[in-house]
């Protein structure tokens, strides 16, 4: 591989991040949360792009372009004055109290989303990023400037593996949009249709999430899991459905961004909370799959690759899996902000011949490779933890579930995106509503009314699911419907409403989680497992094994699997995790 070339990839916005992109795809990839610890952080990744730079040396890739996504006026402010973005990160994740001007501030901070960006802009933010390049070991490359929601759809799209589809975007608001339409088809990305900032289904939920006292940005997956403890109420009665209007791929507001606020703060004065959250729901539920069966309608491409903030709504994308116009769809695994840096890189590769034509995403494991001495070093540092050899760590971690012990599995590299795939995971049996409260209230520390997810092989998904139509859902992108039959055997792993978020490995995976689920199937009939993020609330995923060991320093765990290493409480009694 040595000389070959790479694009490096970076976004310096919400959830900061970096990415290397070769002509294979992208090569490697972190988000900047993974290595400061703290979540979803903002401002130039100087340690992704610094991680990034040792990956490409240690490959023999040279750099011959950078991307970035976004050069509209309230971006591009934040770049010459970063405490702007920091004073909304500490105000957002609730680590300081509102002041007298936040409400004003807000107000400004929504009006200045909606401008786009322009050619001065563009230029203030190539010259800004140009100089924190150099600060970090990167000069004399070429910077490229890539729109928001380019990058959003040229993630889906150029990993989607499919010759032709439509890709889609529906975000919060970046560039001034709140969305867009391409067609991939001849080996071109060419827009077809954008969505104004001034109608967002992003902000909409954003703005819910806030009102219900949750942090925006963050939390909007809590509103949809409130939202099936309300009781039904039909749409006709729904007074936010007429917030948008829908007509092929356009979308009108009743209401601007910031008079939608108050209008939302009105409905929710009459309606309990969980209420509040399903009316919102059924918002998205009704008016996303009608916009983009539009949008289908109007190509007459049937294959969508789809990006954005409002794409980690599962339970949405599932009717839009459903729809019969849909023969297929991929969901980037990275959907939100987070994932821009590999977006932009993509498509400048795309527009540049670098990287012509999409291929199947095959893993989300990205990250850099945590190195083995490394992870001597840190083992070797928590001596008051016993630590075996294990000859079969498949086999000893089946044994340890089958026990009714939680472990921690640590393998490989680790994810890129908000889920947690089987290399940074946190496993148990999936039939235990005991072990999931356990989990929620004492380790993961979380609301109550939040399911975990399974992880589940093929052949199982086809068993166990009502609506698993071959689908591949590797990613844990997409919802489901389990079978009436089969809720019991998977109660720690469902809503209320019997609904799920599966992954489901191809039979055929290859992989030590892939094995242990198969092992499981041996001895329990079904290849499933709960599976959630190895973290502890409010934190990011481990990176490192330093970062497990501290979390594992921290609970009542018992057992930790580091590849073939077994990490275990010396002062722990069997089943206390």
């Amino acid at each position: 591989m040595a000389g070959d070339k790479a694009l490096l990839g970076f976004w310096d916005g919400h959830d900061a991040g970096a990415a290397l992109v070769t002509s294979d795809g992208i090569c490697c990839a972190i988000n900047e949360e993974r290595l400061t610890r703290r979540k979803l952080e903002v401002g130039f990744p100087s340690l992704s792009v610094k991680a990034m730079l040792k990956v490409a040396a240690e490959e023999g890739l040279q750099i011959s372009e950078c991307a970035v996504s976004t050069s509209d006026i309230a971006k591009t402010l934040t770049r010459y004055i970063p405490s702007l973005g920091a004073e909304y990160y500490q105000l957002r994740r609730r680590k300081v109290y509102p002041g007298a001007l936040t409400s004003l501030k807000k107000r400004t901070k929504y009006w200045l989303t909606e401008l786009p960006g322009y050619h001065w802009t563009e230029m203030l933010t190539r010259r800004i990023l140009l100089q924190r390049l150099e600060c970090v070991g990167l000069s004399g490359v070429p910077l490229s400037v890539v729109g928001h929601h380019h990058s959003h759809v040229a993630a889906a799209v150029m990993c989607s593996g499919y010759e032709r589809c439509i890709g889609v975007s529906l975000d919060g608001i970046g560039d001034g949009l709140s969305g867009s339409l391409w067609l991939w088809q001849g080996g071109k990305l060419t827009p077809v249709a954008e969505l104004s900032g001034k109608a967002s289904f992003g902000l909409f939920f954003e703005h819910v999430t806030n009102l219900l006292n949750m942090r925006e940005l963050e939390d909007e997956g809590k509103v949809m899991a409130l939202a099936d403890f309300a009781y039904p109420v039909p749409d006709k009665d729904n007074p936010l459905l007429s917030f948008f209007e829908v007509s092929g791929f356009s979308l009108r507001s009743r209401y601007s961004t910031l008079r939608m606020y108050d209008e939302l703060k009105k409905v929710l004065w009459k309606f309990p909370a969980e209420q509040f959250a399903y009316l919102a729901q059924r918002v998205l539920e009704v008016h996303v799959p009608a916009m983009i069966g539009n949008a289908v309608e109007m190509t007459g491409q049937t294959s969508v690759a789809y990006a954005g903030g409002v794409a980690a709504n599962i339970k949405v994308n599932r009717l839009i899996r459903r729809l019969p116009e849909v023969k297929d769809l991929f969901v980037f695994p990275h959907m939100g902000d987070g994932g821009l840096a590999a977006g932009a890189a993509l498509a400048r590769a795309q527009e540049t011949g670098f990287f012509t034509h999409p291929r199947r995403l095959q893993t989300a494991a990205l990250a850099p490779v945590d190195k083995h001495e490394d992870q001597k070093v840190a083992l070797a540092a928590w001596p008051e933890f016993s630590q075996h050899q294990l000859s079969d760590p498949v086999s000893s971690a089946c044994e340890l579930l089958l026990r009714r012990e939680v472990i921690f599995w640590f393998e490989g590299r680790m994810e890129y995106g908000p889920r947690a795939l089987g290399q940074r995971s946190i496993l148990a049996l999936p039939d235990s509503l005991d072990i999931k409260n356990e989990l929620n209230l004492r380790l993961k520390r979380r609301v109550w009314y939040q399911p975990f997810c399974p992880s589940m092989l093929e052949a199982d998904a086809e068993k166990l699911l009502e609506d698993y139509d071959g689908m591949v859902n590797e990613f844990m992108t997409n919802g489901y419907m389990v079978r009436p039959e089969f809720r019991g055997v998977l109660q720690g792993v469902i809503n209320v409403d019997g609904s799920c978020r599966p992954q489901i490995l191809p039979e055929d995976s290859v992989s030590p989680y892939a094995e242990l689920l198969k092992k499981l199937r041996q001895e329990t009939g079904y290849g499933v497992v709960l599976n959630t993020s190895f973290n502890l609330h409010g934190e990011p995923l481990v990176c490192s094994v330093a970062d497990a060991l501290r979390t594992f320093a921290e609970t009542d765990v018992r057992f930790m699997i580091v590849s073939n290493i077994l990490v275990e409480k010396k002062s722990c009694e069997v089943g206390q995790g």
